[in-house]
């Protein structure tokens, strides 16, 4: 049976890095049962729809969704931000957010190969907060990091299960020293959990020292896992240590499958290239294998297939990663190797 997938090709390059992905997919012997939906910048300028209710209760139904990017010029700041991809994250309980980062060794260094878990619902990005005599010169600004311990500890258990499937190491980046709310329920929290997973070694770092180590040394890093904030800067920074921000894939994944989960590139959608067959897709191409794989892992139908063809994709993606092209030739080059 085809998985049935929203595909929201979005804005710029968008459409043009998801049909790529989409070839990927079919050239690894995977059958999709489309679904597209025109949400995005351009869609909010037309008309200045977002995302509607409707189109939320027909994302319950399908097995995943795969975005290319949103976003256009002219459109308010945080209107998709906040009223597309954090709405789908929070109305679909995409608590995990999920980026890998990778760097062959070469003669510039030994390489790397870590992932990052971003909590997805909670933090600063819940919208707690408000504005007290706006536009004065006494204006007043207040944002909120919302924590709680269900979605602290969701997070963090899905860290100790991941590091249990690699090499059995997980790191807690956030800031205890000066967020001693946030930071004492995350540390706590953390340290609870360990005791359930005697294999996994642990450590901690404050998040500016993981910026630093980032950059210096990605190596010690297996797991990570973070809040949300922290987790936005942390994988942006991954992504420029591990060959650019066009190779980052990311899932934003309802673990407990409640709700369809969301794969999708980091990149934006770079309107100054769109149509002009110059985007790279190796990172819309990796998202399609991540969403392959995590369907395919499903307990309740595991396909053994689906989680084969993403393990393929991956791998035909990295010996393109060094590739120079079109955004076309890029695609067919990964494709041929399925």
């Amino acid at each position: 049976m085809a998985y049935r997938i929203g595909v929201v090709g979005g804005d710029g390059i968008g459409p043009e890095v998801v049909a790529e992905g989409l070839k990927a997919v079919n050239a690894a012997g995977v059958e999709l049962d489309t679904v597209s939906y025109d949400l995005g910048g351009a869609r909010y300028l037309r008309d200045e729809t977002v995302l509607p209710d409707s189109v939320l209760e027909e994302w319950r139904g399908l097995d995943a969704i795969y975005v290319g990017a949103v976003g256009a010029p002219g459109v308010p700041p945080g209107v998709i931000e906040r009223g597309l991809l954090l709405k789908m994250r929070f109305e679909l309980d995409l608590y995990i957010n999920l980026r890998p980062f990778k760097l062959d060794a070469s003669d510039a260094g030994p390489g790397h190969d870590f992932v990052v878990i971003r909590e997805n619902t909670e933090g600063t990005y819940a919208g707690e907060g408000g504005l007290l005599r706006k536009g004065t010169p006494h204006e007043v600004a207040t944002q909120g990091s919302v924590n709680t311990r269900l979605g602290v500890e969701r997070a963090v258990r899905f860290g100790f299960e991941l590091a249990g499937t690699r090499n059995n190491h997980l790191t807690l980046a956030h800031k205890t020293n000066v967020l001693n709310f946030s930071g004492d329920l995350w540390q706590r929290a953390f340290n609870e959990v360990a005791e359930e997973y005697p294999n996994v070694e642990t450590a901690y770092n404050h998040v500016d020292a993981a910026c630093i180590y980032f950059v210096q040394d990605p190596q010690r890093y297996d797991v990570v896992v973070t809040d949300n904030l922290f987790g936005d800067i942390l994988t942006d920074l991954g992504g420029a240590v591990s060959g650019g921000i066009g190779l980052a894939a990311s899932a934003n994944l309802n673990p407990d499958r409640t709700a369809p989960s969301m794969f999708e590139p980091v990149h934006g959608s770079a309107p100054d290239i769109a149509g002009e067959n110059k985007a790279n897709p190796i990172a819309a191409i990796l998202s399609a294998a991540m969403m392959l794989e995590f369907l395919g892992a499903d307990p309740a139908a595991p396909d053994a297939d689906a989680v084969d063809a993403g393990a393929r994709i991956r791998a035909a993606c990295d010996a393109c990663s060094d590739m120079t092209g079109s955004t076309t030739e890029i695609g067919d080059a990964v494709s041929s190797k399925l």
